[in-house]
């Protein structure tokens, strides 16, 4: 499965994970980074194993307090976002049509997409009909 595809208790173990490893790298107890975010320490382990995914405040802190994006957390990688509103549209000054397509593919597997690129090749090479 892909990453951006992560099921929701996939997406509960890896944000675990990765306030686990995040924490680690500080070197901090489970205890601390539950005293700064202002959590009872159960609660905060309960993120860490993969037992709870926190409400988006609670995710806010959590970033905040590990100094790691909330990006990370939620295993979203460069490709997957912008990094921030004011960036351009990833379609730029695409017609309509371009851009219900990339809407389209942005849910598309990767077998999909390259059975759509060879389908593409052809019809590059194929001459116009008008």
């Amino acid at each position: 499965m892909e990453r951006g595809q992560l099921q929701p208790e996939q997406l509960q173990q890896s944000l675990g994970e990765t306030a686990r490893a995040a924490r680690e790298r500080l070197g901090l107890t489970q205890a601390q980074v539950a005293q700064q975010m202002g959590l009872a320490p159960n609660v905060y382990g309960r993120i860490e194993r993969g037992g709870m995914m926190p409400a988006v405040p609670t995710l806010r802190k959590l970033a905040r307090t590990l100094a790691i994006s909330a990006d990370a957390l939620l295993a979203l990688s460069p490709d997957d976002v912008t990094a921030s509103v004011e960036a351009p549209t990833p379609q730029g000054n695409l017609s309509p049509e371009l851009v219900h397509l990339v809407s389209m593919l942005r849910g598309w597997n990767s077998a999909k997409v390259k059975r759509l690129i060879r389908v593409l090749k052809v019809l590059e090479n194929a001459p116009d009909d008008e």
